[in-house]
C-alpha cells in the first residue's frame, strides 16, 4: 500500500492528474496526498525595495484550501474517496515542494501544465522540474481537449 502524491493548482490539468491519482490508488490500494502550494507575491516599493505589502498569509492559505477542496470535489463524486484524500497546503514553490514530497512516495502525479507559464508549452516548469528531480516515478497527465 503506497502513497501517491499529486500536485493540484485548480487547473484542468491538475484535476485530471488528481483523477488519475485516485484511480491509481484504487488499483494499488494506496493513499492519495493532494498538495497545493502558495507563496507571498513580492511587491516593489517606490524606493526599489521588495516587500509583501502587509498581506495576511492566512488569506493565501485559505484561498489554497478552497482551491484544493474544489479540485477534490471536481475529481470525484464519491464522498468516501474525497474524505480519504490527504490534504497538504505548503508554502513555497510548487516544483520544490512536490519534489520533496516525492521522497518515500510510490508515485508522483502532475498535470502537464498548470495556471502559470505559457499556454503553448507542452510541459510546464513544475512538471519539468518534477520529471527531472523527483525521488520516485512521475506520471505527467495532459488534460483532455474540449
Amino acid at each position: 500500500m503506497g502513497r501517491i502524491v499529486v500536485g493540484v493548482d485548480g487547473s484542468e490539468h491538475s484535476i485530471e492528474a488528481l483523477r488519475f491519482a485516485l484511480a491509481e490508488s484504487r488499483a494499488r490500494q494506496g493513499t492519495v496526498e493532494a498538495i497545493i502550494t502558495w507563496s507571498y507575491p513580492a511587491t516593489a516599493d517606490a524606493y526599489g525595495g521588495v516587500g509583501f505589502g502587509g498581506l495576511d498569509p492566512q488569506m493565501f492559505v485559505d484561498s489554497a484550501r478552497q482551491t484544493l477542496e474544489r479540485a477534490i470535489e471536481d475529481a470525484t463524486a464519491d464522498p468516501d474517496e474525497r474524505a480519504a484524500v490527504v490534504r497538504t497546503i505548503s508554502e513555497g514553490g510548487a516544483g520544490h515542494v512536490l519534489v520533496e514530497a516525492s521522497r518515500g512516495a510510490e508515485l508522483l502525479v502532475v498535470g502537464s501544465r498548470g495556471h502559470g507559464g505559457f499556454a503553448g508549452l507542452l510541459l510546464g516548469s513544475v512538471s519539468n522540474q518534477c520529471v527531472h528531480h523527483a525521488h520516485c516515478p512521475v506520471t505527467v497527465i495532459r488534460a483532455e481537449s474540449h
